[in-house]
């Protein structure tokens, strides 16, 4: 985990599964520095609806450039490529993800560990519910000269999946997607070898979403939001349909099952959260940029994230989703469609109020991103509807992705303790009425 410097709150401690993962990743990056060299070929993807395994089916390396932002946001170098790109022209209300990456693009391309990252020789778009994802790779496109394949996935208004929307998507798979992949790898894909890789796709899926389902435990034993972007890293992006990844949710799982057997919260910046006073479900993406300082804002007023729709738009696993290995092309079909990203405002606002119910939350609490429309858009509107369907109070803040403009500490800090004091309030009066009404009905007098 990145640290802030000064006088940002501490990190959290590191568990095996964050080292490992951290070693995973680093790995990964290596192996992109030295991709030219060794003759590999490198696609550049989203997060959202990715083809994870069908790449690697054909020794394709991912490189992801929203994962590049958010770390160079977490590194405190997203200001000076946002900077960069601002100064090429792109402007102030453009997503910053893409500024930053621009950004970096124009100062040489280096990496979270420090080496440079290689050119695309393809750009791969699957294109789930985010509309800037198109104008981003064609400015990628200008700067790169590559090809682009582009895997067109149908909006969900109504949140129905048809069979029409599925076949439409197998067909571009199998006509567009697959023949554009295997001519640039220079061989056929193995179809068997694929299906092996979304077999072990599906373990670490299970094992991730007993993850986050532990945290209807009381007290939570993991944090859903903060600590949940660390877990979700090594499926969302270059490692999901590898055996690396199923010993990491097997290790992670091991780790949060030893936390519940203790008795024991999650770690956080102010130390293991033992006593939870206030339990919330978290509304849209972090801000990279002050990570910590906005984690500790809600540690060290004894409030849990146990669960987050923003750990959800790689996939929602929870809702029943796994890939199967029976049906190589279907199945990807089928994850593209789920993304969260995907869904219309009926469909998250539905997921938010069994999230607050399913999960016992006392609150749900809403980080509109200003150049994320994605995640921004009709958030208010969801607040409200939220709050009527569940009967818990929500909360609202803006900030953004990786630009540090749009993280205003003093005035986020002062929303969210105002916010967490009324729900302190709110579940103090609610705890006191008990034991009133426990004596009296023990003595035989009506509450």
């Amino acid at each position: 985990m990145a640290e802030a410097p000064g006088k940002s709150a501490p990190a959290a401690g590191k568990d095996d599964s964050q080292k490992r993962q951290k070693d995973m990743i680093g790995a990964h990056f290596a192996k992109l520095a030295r991709a030219k060299e060794n003759g590999q070929k490198v696609v550049y993807t989203f997060v959202p609806g990715n083809l994870t395994e069908l790449m690697t089916a054909l020794d394709l390396l991912p490189v992801l450039p929203e994962i590049n932002a958010l770390q160079s946001g977490m590194r405190k170098k997203s200001a000076v490529y946002i900077a960069e790109a601002e100064k090429a022209g792109h402007s102030e209300d453009v997503c910053t993800y893409v500024k930053c990456d621009i950004g970096m693009l124009k100062s040489g391309n280096i990496g979270p560990t420090g080496e440079k990252l290689p050119e695309p020789d393809l750009l791969l778009l699957s294109y789930t519910g985010c509309f800037t994802f198109l104008k981003w790779f064609e400015l990628l496109q200008q700067e790169y000269h590559c090809p682009v394949v582009m895997l067109h996935v149908p909006y969900q208004p109504d949140g129905v999946v048809t069979p029409a929307m599925r076949q439409y998507i197998v067909d571009q798979l199998e006509n567009e997607v697959v023949p554009a992949l295997e001519k640039l790898a220079g061989k056929k894909l193995d179809r068997a070898y694929l299906a092996e890789k979304l077999k072990l796709s599906a373990q670490a899926e299970d094992d991730l979403v007993w993850v986050w389902e532990s945290a209807r435990h009381k007290p939570s034993p993991i944090d859903g939001y903060f600590a949940g972007v660390y877990y979700i890293g090594p499926i969302f992006s270059a490692f999901r349909g590898s055996q690396d990844a199923v010993d990491y949710y097997r290790l992670l799982r091991s780790e949060v099952q030893a936390r519940i057997d203790a008795g024991k919260g999650p770690a956080t910046p102010d130390g293991d959260l033992d006593e939870q006073a206030v339990r919330l479900v978290v509304e849209g993406p972090p801000n990279w940029t002050s990570f910590n300082d906005f984690w500790h804002m809600f540690s060290k007023e004894k409030a849990v994230i146990v669960a987050s729709t923003y750990t959800r738009v790689g996939g929602l696993y929870d809702l029943g989703f796994r890939h199967d290995p029976a049906d190589p092309l279907g199945t990807l079909a089928d994850y593209c469609l789920g993304c969260y990203t995907n869904l219309g405002l009926p469909s998250r606002i539905e997921l938010l109020a069994k999230y607050v119910r399913d999960y016992s939350a006392d609150g749900f609490f809403i980080n509109s991103v200003k150049s994320c429309n994605s995640f921004s858009a009709g958030q208010l509107l969801m607040l409200r509807e939220v709050e009527k369907k569940t009967g818990v109070p929500g909360g609202f803040i803006e900030s953004d992705l990786v630009d540090p403009r749009y993280f205003g500490k003093a005035n986020i800090e002062n929303r969210v303790q105002s916010y967490l004091q009324m729900l302190h309030a709110r579940r103090d009066r609610s705890l006191s009425q008990v034991p009133v009404r426990a004596t009296s009905a023990a003595q035989g007098v009506s509450p």
